[in-house]
């Protein structure tokens, strides 16, 4: 099985693909951290790993994008390319969200006990979510105040992963829980999304994305008005 993964959610770029064969797996993987130029750096990426794999577009099973939340514009970049690529070489999708992604990566860090993502969605808000001592999810993802996500920590928990991890750290000892703050700088991997891909055998008729806030950018009034007439 050969998947092609993609994600452009957040502060990072990155492709992979995943052969997997009789339980073997051989992974080729390109990730640039970026604040914007997603779009520019997406397809060029898929194309280093394609080529270095010596897979074909032909051959492609599974193409994975996460879906959000993240930056409007850049949970749109993979899904766009996702669906395409689907389009021409009918391979299935894959469609999972990014705290997800994050959450696989951070599991070893959380030393086999429950923690929380949350990453920074500025204008005082996180984007936060629940996971396991396996990293499955438990609860999210939410776009929350961290007071609010403060709130919803079990006794139990005692980390929290992710640009906001601080942010929620913070909160929580405002009402008296010592949660440990790291890895400020993780962000969604494809290969991580490949992985999870293969893991579940899961496939979605479409990639839709998961906004938790509307667009920044809206029509002007006199705009509407005018399309209107």
């Amino acid at each position: 099985m050969n998947i092609l993964a993609l994600d452009t959610s957040m502060g990072a770029c990155s492709a992979a693909l995943l052969q997997r064969d009789d339980g073997a797996r051989n992974i080729f993987a390109r990730a640039e951290r970026m604040a914007r130029g997603h779009a520019e750096a997406l397809m060029p990426m898929v194309a280093e790993v394609m080529s270095e794999s010596g897979t074909s577009f032909a051959e492609l099973d599974v193409i994975a994008a996460t879906t959000g939340p993240g930056s409007f514009t850049g949970v749109r970049i993979a899904i766009s390319a996702g669906r395409a690529l689907a389009l021409v070489t009918r391979a299935k999708l894959f469609g999972i969200d990014s705290l997800t992604v994050m959450a696989r990566q951070a599991h070893d860090a959380a030393g086999g006990a429950p923690f929380a993502i949350a990453a920074d969605a500025r204008r005082g808000m996180v984007y936060f979510g629940l996971y396991d001592e396996a990293a499955r999810k438990l609860d999210g993802p939410r776009l929350i105040a961290p007071g609010d996500a403060a709130a919803l920590l079990p006794n139990a928990l005692k980390a929290a992963f992710g640009s906001g991890a601080t942010l929620v750290a913070e909160a929580a000892g405002e009402r008296g829980l010592a949660i440990e703050a790291g890895l400020p700088e993780l962000e969604p991997s494809a290969i991580d999304l490949a992985a999870l891909a293969a893991d579940s055998g899961e496939t979605v008729p479409v990639l839709r994305p998961l906004y938790l806030r509307p667009p920044d950018a809206k029509p002007q009034a006199q705009a509407a008005i005018a399309r209107r007439r």
